[in-house]
């Protein structure tokens, strides 16, 4: 895998983590001080080699405020690191984190300054109870849609490639 992503030839990377900050950047290796953890996570496990190489990555993971922090207890793999020309300057040849994906909503990432900004709010939820859940100035436009719900044909492409419910659940 090392050699495709160094190749540039894995064109979209999913990634999921512990703690996310306002840059994109990942935390799975642990929580707490570095010399006395509260959790050991399972590390990087390949996650920097997509993060840093893959051309577009997608964050996917719960919403919890714990989550969505304004400094990680531990930087695993690189989302924009302090902004613009961070990721040129440590010659990651990926363009980093391109929308995080969680059960109350889906973010982008402002082109200017590279934070992450609230692009829709999932049915039910709103901007308030997103910003309730982070703890850093997420960018909030004007305008936040409603992210749309799946159309029967993408729930129908969804149980095709898991007909076992394994990532849907038995209920589907």
């Amino acid at each position: 895998l090392g050699f495709l992503l160094q190749g540039g030839r894995i064109d979209v990377g999913f990634l999921g983590a512990a703690q996310v900050d306002e840059y994109g950047n990942l935390n799975t290796s642990y929580i707490g001080p570095y010399d006395a953890p509260k959790v050991k996570l399972p590390g990087s496990g390949g996650g920097n080699d997509i993060a840093s190489s893959a051309k577009r990555l997608i964050i996917m993971m719960a919403h919890d405020k714990r989550k969505f922090l304004k400094k990680l207890d531990y930087m695993t793999s690189p989302g924009h690191l302090e902004g613009p020309g961070s990721r040129k300057k440590w010659s990651l040849v990926g363009g980093g984190p391109e929308v995080v994906i969680t059960d109350m909503c889906q973010m982008d990432f402002d082109p200017k300054s590279l934070k992450i900004r609230l692009k829709s709010v999932h049915p039910g939820v709103t901007p308030d109870d997103v910003l309730d859940n982070v703890m850093f100035d997420l960018i909030v436009p004007d305008d936040v849609s409603i992210t749309p719900e799946p159309t029967q044909e993408q729930i129908d492409i969804m149980h095709k490639l898991d007909p076992n419910g394994i990532y849907l659940g038995k209920g589907g």
